[in-house]
């Protein structure tokens, strides 16, 4: 029966129909089968604890932080900051491009505003600047994706409530392995530079000259220092224990607010517009988490939890080599469907057998995260991949963008390798700032 139920979500999904309602449909179905008309009696207790999940306040204020942000312009200042400070190497302006996206993520945490702000900003340049079509675009998606994995990230907040750990513990994890991505992503823009100079072209001298002494002094602080007090004042207060991750997304929702009144960007207009876009993405995902609940409480009203271990004991599989399993299959799903998606469907499943074969949460959640991230970026039906070429010039063809991330993609399963063999990488900072 836990066969025939997953089965029945994958046809739903694969004909098309909302992820939301084909969850919750499909759960309602099965749970008339299996338990009866009682599944009417503890669903609504489930969704409550959904409801009443103090840390999942953090989900609505960082989407509101990362949405009013990307209203306030500092994106705009950030890149083209970067882009006069690395302008004279060739591949500098790619490399701006990585570490301004690291700078949104660390503010943000949202990947389709990033993709979209940087791609309306950065690509024309690039191809002005007679930059490779698809290494503009690969780099552009790429960039935008880091907030999947750099704290604060949504994806590890939801993580921290489906894993049931330390949503801080995962922040403090996060922070290594993000650093390996981003020096490996630089790495790769220099190796290219240095092979194929032609694809990286170095921006004109006539355009640098203007950045020079008090003016660039200025545009430095202008462009750094805001974005730079607002996620010190987010992550610094989760990892010096100040804050909880809730009370620090509500600073940072705080924050971006005020930075917007300063930019002189805050009207009536602007304060409705990302409320509504912070509605909408929140009320999709509470509805996915909502369904899923539902799905999970059918699962294991069916017994899937013990079902699931049965082929494991029989399959006669390492706690290693499930694992390696499970990040396989995640993979592959996220070719297919969105990370929340994988996060509400498959995570819950797994998370309790992981638990019994004493595989660490956090490190897990890292891995979970950082698998996720390829999501965003892995054909036919990556998100950052749609999200940039909608909003990509004409010439920007699809296959332009597909072929452009394959690097990155070799990249960050590079970096998940490294975080599968060396757990550590994951988990020494959250122990030295607990010691």
């Amino acid at each position: 029966m836990p066969a025939l139920l997953f089965l029945t979500l994958v046809i739903f999904l694969i004909a098309g129909y909302p992820v939301a309602f084909t969850l919750g449909g499909v759960a309602i179905f099965f749970g008339l089968i299996t338990v009866g008309m009682d599944f009417f009696s503890l669903l609504p207790m489930r969704i409550w604890g959904i409801m009443n999940n103090y840390v999942l306040i953090a989900v609505p204020l960082f989407v509101y932080m990362g949405v009013m942000l990307e209203r306030s312009g500092i994106a705009e200042e950030l890149l083209e900051t970067m882009a006069l400070i690395f302008g004279k190497l060739h591949g500098g302006l790619a490399i701006s491009i990585v570490i301004v996206g690291t700078l949104l993520a660390a503010s943000t945490g949202i990947v389709g505003a990033t993709v979209v702000t940087m791609g309306l900003l950065s690509l024309p340049t690039m191809l002005k600047r007679g930059y490779n079509p698809e290494v503009a675009s690969g780099t552009i998606s790429a960039s935008g994706t880091l907030g999947q994995i750099i704290p604060p990230s949504i994806i590890l907040v939801l993580l921290g409530s489906v894993l049931n750990v330390s949503v801080g513990d995962l922040f403090m994890a996060a922070l290594i392995p993000s650093l390996i991505l981003l020096t490996l992503y630089v790495l790769w823009i220099v190796i290219l530079a240095f092979l194929r100079p032609d694809l990286v072209p170095a921006m004109p001298d006539d355009e640098l000259d203007k950045f020079k002494g008090k003016a660039m002094v200025m545009q430095l602080g202008k462009a750094f220092i805001p974005p730079f007090l607002l996620i010190l004042c987010v992550l610094g207060s989760i990892f010096a224990g100040i804050a909880s991750p809730t009370e620090a997304a509500a600073v940072g929702a705080s924050g971006a607010s005020l930075l917007t009144i300063i930019k002189g960007k805050m009207n009536v207009k602007t304060l409705k517009s990302v409320m509504t876009e912070t509605t909408h993405i929140t009320c999709m995902v509470f509805i996915i988490l909502a369904g899923a609940t539902a799905l999970g409480l059918v699962f294991r009203g069916m017994d899937g939890d013990a079902y699931i271990k049965d082929i494991i004991v029989k399959a006669k599989l390492s706690p290693m080599a499930f694992l390696l399993l499970t990040m396989a299959v995640v993979f592959i799903a996220g070719f297919f469907i969105d990370f929340i998606e994988i996060t509400f469907i498959i995570v819950p499943v797994i998370a309790p057998i992981l638990v019994k074969m004493n595989i660490d949460p956090v490190w897990f959640g890292i891995l979970m995260a950082m698998n996720l991230q390829t999501s965003f970026l892995t054909p036919p039906f990556g998100f950052a991949l749609f999200y940039l070429k909608g909003v990509a010039p004409p010439e920007i063809k699809t296959r332009h963008i597909y072929k452009g991330v394959i690097p990155y993609i070799i990249i960050q399963i590079i970096v998940l390798i490294i975080i599968f063999n060396f757990p550590q990488t994951a988990l020494w900072f959250p122990e030295f700032i607990r010691n």
